[in-house]
């Protein structure tokens, strides 16, 4: 019902709106899972995994609409301006999309009160932040004292380590299943959104600085995951619709490799501003 009630088309020039398309498919994954699943006494374990899973869902119209699109267009494209040209709504929308998920989960969990919703997300950061006292870290939900052994270098390089595997995480599940890199970036926003809520000390008037904090290099980082996808997602159905044997299939490579080496120039952005930037600010 919902696919139909939001046309995937009618946002094709409006890639703003899916700001508010983020927002209510994460409150509804939020909302969902706290009625249907909270009070199961084995799936209430696994709350974290199942707000994304459903999140995933009602997504999936939207990132197949999107990657089917961009890969007619694809085929006309030629040269890295070009390319740009093609996709940039795309993944203005995929930004929007995210930003809406982050707003809407950092807001739930604040008015909600409930970490269950976002356990494996917590664990998830406080093995980042906290890989020796994970279960400590954990239960105080005190992210605002990360380790800080490591120097500047070492973290730089070990940034740019995870987001590469991530990335390819991202371009597996792509090319796997066109929209299901959806899930990659939905748990992202998910764990972004636990730290959000902490740095903003369940206020909700503090969930912008939350955000301005996180999203700095957030962005540029997430919008690398997205270009990651899409173009794992117009290979695949490029190859599908025009086979290895066609003119097309050297096109489809040139663009697509294109497409990853501008995702991997804004992912070492992206750990740039996070490492020598964001402490300098936020401290």
């Amino acid at each position: 019902m919902l696919e139909s009630m939001f046309n995937p088309q009618r946002m094709e020039k409006g890639p703003w709106k899916m700001l508010f398309i983020g927002i209510l498919y994460a409150s509804l994954s939020l909302i969902l899972v706290k009625w249907f699943f909270a009070n199961d006494a084995v799936l209430a374990n696994y709350s974290g995994i199942l707000v994304v899973t459903f999140c995933v869902m009602f997504t999936i119209p939207f990132m197949y609409f999107i990657i089917r699109e961009d890969e007619h267009e694809d085929e006309e494209s030629f040269g890295f301006l070009s390319v740009w040209r093609i996709h940039k709504d795309a993944i203005y929308s995929f930004l929007w999309l995210f930003l809406g998920f982050i707003i809407a989960f950092a807001f739930w969990y604040i008015v909600l009160h409930d970490s269950t919703l976002f356990n494996a997300q917590l664990q998830t950061y406080c093995m980042i932040n906290s890989p020796g006292n994970v279960n400590s870290c954990a239960q105080r939900y005190d992210f605002s004292n990360p380790t800080g052994a490591a120097t500047q270098g070492l973290r730089f390089f070990s940034i740019i380590e995870n987001n590469v595997y991530v990335m390819i995480f991202t371009l597996i599940f792509s090319l796997i299943f066109g929209a299901g890199a959806i899930f990659v970036l939905a748990w992202n926003a998910s764990v972004i959104s636990a730290a959000v809520s902490i740095f903003a000390g369940r206020s909700i008037s503090d969930i912008p600085l939350g955000i301005a904090r996180y999203m700095i290099h957030g962005f540029p980082e997430v919008a690398a995951y997205f270009i990651t996808a899409l173009a794992g997602g117009i290979f695949g159905v490029g190859i599908i619709r025009n086979g290895f044997k066609t003119k097309k299939f050297a096109h489809i490579i040139g663009n697509t490799v294109i497409l990853l080496f501008l995702a991997l120039i804004i992912l070492i952005f992206a750990a740039v501003i996070e490492v020598y930037l964001t402490p300098v600010l936020f401290g």
